[in-house]
C-alpha cells in the first residue's frame, strides 16, 4: 500500500520508512512559527521556569500580527514581551509589524515542499499550499516543541477533495471552500488531512491555493495540503529557495479515507451566514440583506489578488453611504505592491478606509470591530458569534468580489451583477 503526501512527510520526519493512519510517532520539526498572541508571553515564562532555552533559534520564526499596532497599554506590553524574548533567545527570524503570520511565513521564504512545520495558530495549515505538512498547536504543545524540536503526532487519515472543471469569472477559491464547509460541516474532516486535487486546483494561483489550505481549519481538519507543481516552483524560486522536492505526491495506491468531488463549472458565488462557515449556501439565498460594514482583511482575504479582485468591482464606483468599507492588507509587502500597481488608489477612491496590516478585526482586535446588532460581510475565514466584536453582531462571509459588491450596494448582491 502506498502513502499520501502527508504520510510521506510524517514518515520522513519520524525517521521511518512507512506510517499508517492511527499510528503515533515522534517527528522532528523543521520550522516552528509563533506570534505575539500565542507565543512568547505564554511559552517564555514556562521555559524560564524549567530553566530551558529554545532548541534551535534558526528554526523558529516569530511574527507580531495580532496586537499591532498597539492600541492600548495591554497590547503594547504584549508586544514588548515578544520583542524582549526574541532578543533573549537570539532569534533572527523576527518579523515585527510586517503582516499576518500565515502570509509572512511563505512570503519571506520559510516554507517549501516536504517540510514538517508547526504553528501556534489554528490557521497554520495555510502552509500546506506549498507542499508543507503544517499543523496548528496550542501553547503547551508549542512550549515542548520550542524546548525539544520534536512533537508526537497521531498519523491522520486523508480526505481527497477533488475539483474538476474551470471556475467561472468572479468565482474564487473562497467560494470553493465555503462550498466544502457547507457540504461537510465544521467537523466533516475531523483530524484528517484535506488533500486538494484535480484540474481546478492545478489552475489556481498560489494566493488562491492558500485560501483552500487555510480554511481546512473550518472543517476540523488537522491540516490541508496540495502537491507541488510548476506554480509552486515559480513562487518558491522567486524566494531563492533551493532543493525543492518537486516529486512529492501521493502514490497511486495511497489510501484515502473519503473522497469529496466538486464541479467548478457549476459553482455559484457562496455566502456563509452567521454564526458558522458551515452555514454556507449559494449567494442567492441571502440576496438583499443590508450591510453596515464590509471588511476586506485577514490571512484568507487580503492578499494581493484579493485586493485586486475587490478593485475590479470597485473601479469607477462609490461605496454606499450606509456601508463602510475597511481594507487591511495582509502584509506590508502586499500594501506596497497594491500601491505600486494602482489597486489601493482604486479602493480608496471608491471610499475604502485603509487599515494597518495585521489580524485586526478578524480576531476582534484593533480597528474595525463591530457594535451591537451591526451586520458585516467579510473576507475572513470565520464568523463565529462575537469573534469580530459584539456578541449580537452578525457576520457573513464571502469572496473579495462579493464583499466589494456589498460595499457598493449596501446589501448582499451577486458581484456579477455589478460589472
Amino acid at each position: 500500500m502506498g502513502m499520501t503526501i502527508s504520510e510521506k512527510i510524517i514518515a520522513k520526519s519520524a525517521g521511518v520508512s512507512l506510517v499508517k493512519p492511527g499510528e503515533i510517532v515522534t517527528c522532528s520539526v523543521d520550522i516552528a512559527m509563533i506570534h505575539d498572541s500565542s507565543g512568547p508571553r505564554r511559552q517564555g515564562p514556562r521555559l524560564k521556569e524549567l530553566g530551558l532555552n529554545v532548541w534551535d533559534p534558526s528554526k523558529i520564526v516569530v511574527i507580531s500580527d495580532h496586537y499591532v499596532p498597539a492600541v492600548d497599554t495591554v497590547s503594547a506590553n504584549i508586544l514588548k514581551i515578544t520583542r524582549d524574548w526574541v532578543k533573549e533567545e537570539n532569534i533572527t527570524n523576527f518579523y515585527d509589524l510586517q503582516g499576518i503570520c500565515h502570509i509572512v511565513l511563505p512570503e519571506r521564504g520559510h516554507l517549501k515542499p516536504g517540510l514538517f512545520c508547526v504553528g501556534g495558530d489554528s490557521h497554520s495549515p495555510t502552509g500546506g499550499a506549498f507542499g508543507t505538512f503544517m499543523i496548528g498547536v496550542g501553547a503547551t504543545d508549542m512550549t515542548a516543541v520550542l524546548a525539544t524540536g520534536e512533537i508526537w503526532v497521531r498519523v491522520p487519515e486523508t480526505m481527497q477533495v477533488n475539483w474538476s472543471g474551470k471556475l467561472n469569472e468572479f468565482i474564487t477559491a473562497k467560494d470553493m471552500m465555503l462550498a466544502l464547509c457547507g457540504r461537510i460541516g465544521l467537523l466533516g474532516a475531523d483530524y484528517m488531512v484535506c488533500e486538494f486535487t484535480g484540474e481546478t486546483i492545478k489552475n489556481l494561483s498560489m494566493d488562491e491555493r492558500m485560501v483552500l489550505t487555510n480554511m481546512t481549519a473550518e472543517v476540523g481538519a488537522k491540516t490541508g495540503i496540495i502537491a507541488p507543481d510548476n506554480t509552486t516552483l515559480d513562487f518558491l524560486s522567486s524566494k531563492n529557495l533551493k532543493e525543492i522536492d518537486m516529486e512529492l505526491c501521493s502514490d497511486e495506491d495511497a489510501n484515502f479515507a473519503t473522497i469529496e468531488k466538486f464541479d467548478a463549472n457549476t459553482l455559484e458565488p457562496q455566502v456563509a451566514a452567521p454564526h458558522s462557515p458551515a452555514n454556507s449556501k449559494n449567494l442567492s439565498e441571502f440576496r438583499g440583506i443590508n450591510i453596515d460594514q464590509a471588511y476586506i482583511g485577514a490571512c484568507t482575504g487580503a492578499k494581493l489578488e484579493d485586493l485586486q479582485m475587490a478593485a475590479k468591482i470597485l473601479k469607477g464606483k462609490t461605496c454606499s453611504k450606509t456601508t463602510r468599507l475597511l481594507v487591511a492588507p495582509s502584509s506590508t509587502k502586499i500594501t506596497a505592491a497594491a500601491a505600486a500597481d494602482g489597486t489601493l488608489e482604486i479602493l480608496t477612491e471608491a471610499g475604502a478606509i485603509l487599515l494597518p496590516s495585521g489580524c485586526g478585526a478578524c480576531a476582534g482586535l484593533g480597528a474595525g470591530v463591530l457594535s451591537k446588532e451591526e451586520v458585516c460581510i467579510s473576507t475572513t475565514n470565520r464568523n463565529f458569534k462575537g469573534r469580530m466584536g459584539d456578541q449580537d453582531a452578525e457576520v457573513y462571509l464571502g469572496s473579495p468580489y462579493t464583499v466589494a459588491a456589498a460595499a457598493i450596494t449596501g446589501r448582499i448582491v451577486d458581484p456579477r451583477e455589478i460589472i
